[in-house]
C-alpha cells in the first residue's frame, strides 16, 4: 500500500511523552483497553501490556458499525501479542433513538459501549477503563466524548499531550504494523444526520468500502445521502477512480449493493463531512463546519 500517512515527529519530544504515559499506566495497576485495531487504541493497548503484562486486557466491540475486517485485524493483533482479548456485543441498533441518526448519535453509542466495558472490567477485577483519544481530538465536536467524562473512562494518550504524528512516529519505531493504517470510524458515520440507520443500510456502505480497499485505495468513505452513495477519497487518487474500467466497476457493484446513483465528491476526502452544515448570508450560503473526527 502506498505510503500516504508521513510518521514525521520530534522522536524525543514524543518519548518523553511516552514515559509519561508509561507511568500514568502503571499509576493504574491494571486496565480494559478498549480496543478497535485503529493506530490510538492499538499503539495505547501496547503501551499498557508493556507496562502491565497480564494486567492489561483488551476489550474489542463486535458490532454491525465496524465491518469484519477491522474486526479480524483487531483480533489478530492480539494473537500475535499474546494479549487478552475480550470480546463484547455492542447492540447499537437496539440503543432507543440511536437508528433515527440524531445528532448525538455518537454519546448514544458511546455510553452503552462504555457501561457494557466498565462491568466487564469491573467483572475480571481490573481498577480502571481507558480508550484511545489524543490531543488532537480535542476541540472538535466529539459528543462521545461527554460519555467518556460522565463515566469516568479515561485518556491517557491525552493526558500525555500525545498527537496522532507522534502515535505513528513511536508506532512505527515500535513496529507496529498498524502505524500507516487509515483513519478509520465507525459505519454509522457514514449517514447524513436523520437519516434512520438500518443493518442493510450499514452492509451496503461495508460493502461499498471493502470494494474501495479492495481496488488499491487508501483513505476513502463511502457517504450515504437516500440511494446516492457519495464516495470521499484522497484528491491524489482521482485519477485512478476515473479510469474506465475501475469507475465502471466502481458504479456497477455499487448498484448491485443497492445504491441507485454514485457520485465523486470533488473536495476529496476530509473528516466530518457529514457534519458540515449550511448557513445562509447575505452573500448566499456559506459553509460552516463543526467536525467530528468520522
Amino acid at each position: 500500500m502506498t505510503e500516504i500517512r508521513k510518521a514525521v515527529c520530534n522522536i524525543k519530544t514524543a518519548e518523553n511523552k511516552r514515559q509519561l504515559l508509561y507511568e500514568s499506566l502503571e499509576n493504574l495497576q491494571s486496565v480494559a483497553v478498549a480496543f478497535s485495531g485503529g493506530v490510538d487504541s492499538a499503539f495505547l493497548l501496547e503501551a499498557a501490556h508493556t507496562v502491565l503484562g497480564e494486567r492489561a486486557v483488551a476489550v474489542t466491540s463486535r458490532s454491525y458499525l465496524f465491518p469484519e475486517r477491522e474486526f479480524l485485524e483487531a483480533e489478530r493483533f492480539c494473537q500475535e501479542r499474546g494479549i487478552r482479548q475480550i470480546v463484547i456485543l455492542s447492540e447499537e441498533l437496539k440503543i432507543e433513538g440511536f437508528s433515527a441518526n440524531p445528532a448525538n448519535r455518537c454519546y448514544l453509542c458511546k455510553r452503552e459501549l462504555f457501561r457494557k466495558m466498565l462491568e466487564t472490567a469491573e467483572n475480571l477485577g481490573l481498577s480502571a477503563v481507558v480508550e484511545g483519544s489524543n490531543v488532537d481530538d480535542m476541540g472538535d465536536y466529539r459528543p462521545g466524548m461527554q460519555a467518556v467524562a460522565e463515566l469516568g473512562v479515561i485518556s491517557p494518550l491525552r493526558d500525555a499531550g500525545l498527537t496522532k504524528a507522534e502515535i505513528r512516529c513511536l508506532s512505527r519505531q515500535a513496529g507496529l504494523p498498524v502505524w500507516n493504517k487509515p483513519s478509520f470510524a465507525c459505519l454509522a458515520s457514514r449517514f447524513v444526520y436523520g437519516e434512520t440507520i438500518t443493518q442493510e443500510k450499514l452492509s451496503m456502505v461495508e460493502r461499498a468500502e471493502e470494494l474501495l480497499r479492495d481496488l488499491g485505495f487508501y483513505q476513502y468513505r463511502v457517504r450515504v445521502h437516500g440511494t446516492l452513495a457519495r464516495i470521499e477519497i484522497l484528491p491524489g487518487e482521482f485519477e485512478r477512480l476515473l479510469q474506465e474500467g475501475i469507475r465502471k466497476k466502481v458504479a456497477t457493484k455499487l448498484r448491485e449493493y443497492g445504491f441507485s446513483y454514485v457520485s465523486l465528491d470533488v473536495e476529496g476526502y476530509r473528516t466530518g463531512s457529514m457534519n458540515e452544515k449550511k448557513i445562509l448570508s447575505s452573500d448566499g450560503y456559506a459553509s460552516e463546519r463543526y467536525a467530528e473526527r468520522e
